[in-house]
């Protein structure tokens, strides 16, 4: 069993910076793969980022590449997201979640607020 609890949203204008977090728990944690995904009000939830569970393979979604940086530190199961330059249409709550392929999440967390305000 994993848990996963994100942390790091907020209010913040764009242009600005935001790094969110997601803290894991579980003997295999930091065995599995972690994504990003975020949910606008009234939209579909989306893909964001994604790393492998030894950080050597990322993915991101056309939308965030350049902007976004997706790492983790297995030693601290922590998987952060570093999101720079951010748009009004990045607002959403961001989800973290694990799972043992990338495309194949199994543990979600509740989600941290992300608001971008012009």
């Amino acid at each position: 069993q994993v848990q996963l609890v994100e942390s790091g949203g907020g209010l913040v204008q764009a242009g600005g910076s935001l790094r969110l977090s997601c803290a894991a728990s579980g003997r295999t944690a930091s065995r599995y793969a972690m994504g990003w995904f975020r949910q606008a009000p009234g939209k579909e939830q989306e893909f964001v980022a994604a790393i492998w569970w030894d950080g050597t393979i990322t993915s991101y979604a056309d939308s965030v590449k350049g902007r976004f940086t997706i790492s983790r530190v297995n030693a601290d199961n922590i998987v952060y997201m570093l999101m720079n330059s951010l748009k009004i249409e990045d607002t959403a709550v961001y989800y973290c979640a694990a799972g043992p392929g990338m495309g194949n999440y199994v543990y979600w967390g509740q989600g941290t607020q992300v608001t971008v305000s012009s």
